[in-house]
């Protein structure tokens, strides 16, 4: 009995000193530094700033001289060349937004995009009705096209206690005709990491 009401307290112990974790709903647009590494938050940010800046430099007013229309650009590959995990989509998604909320461009489909809704419409050519079906030979041809990448250089203490973290964002406007950079936007990110240890 006596090694039984031991072996429950043992469980007791134990259960008391298993980790506990609490889920709280925050709003998607609060910035949050976890693990000091690239986020959400540095995603918007950045594609936020780097659309302000090429939305308001001189080869827009040139284009818009010219043409009827707004220019037609494409979000093309932005390359994760940083050590860490980065999806890349996500950043596009905030640069796509960022360029459509201006009223100032218009804004196509990617190509993995542009496989699916090509489908889609190679399948109505089979099975929808003439009345609804669309047409073939109908896409919006971009005039630019948007690349880059995301670089890192991490500097940590021998210790490990701190670190930082610098960020830099390229990217490049191009002249899909012409191959012509109309736009080049650096934006960069420093991040200082302090790690306590909270059992000292």
């Amino acid at each position: 009995m006596k090694k039984l009401l031991l072996f429950g307290f043992a469980l007791l112990i134990a259960a008391g000193c298993q980790p506990s974790q609490k889920v709280t709903r925050i709003s998607p647009d609060t910035q949050t530094d976890l693990s000091g590494r690239w986020n959400d938050t540095d995603a918007r940010f950045v594609a936020e700033e780097m659309i302000d800046d090429v939305t308001d430099k001189p080869w827009l007013d040139r284009f818009n001289r010219n043409h009827d229309e707004p220019p037609v650009l494409i979000v093309g590959n932005i390359r994760n060349e940083t050590m860490e995990h980065i999806d890349t989509e996500v950043f596009t998604k905030e640069m796509e937004r960022a360029f459509v909320n201006t009223g100032r461009v218009t804004v196509v489909a990617n190509s993995e995009e542009r496989t699916d809704i090509r489908e889609e419409r190679r399948d109505q050519q089979r099975n929808a009705s003439l009345e609804t079906m669309k047409k073939m030979a109908r896409e919006l041809g971009a005039d630019y096209m948007m690349i880059g990448n995301i670089n890192s250089i991490v500097d940590e203490s021998v210790s490990g206690k701190e670190a930082a973290i610098f960020y830099t964002v390229n990217l490049e406007l191009i002249d899909i005709e012409t191959n012509q950079k109309v736009w080049i936007g650096n934006k960069k990110i420093k991040k200082y990491i302090e790690r306590k240890n909270f059992s000292g």
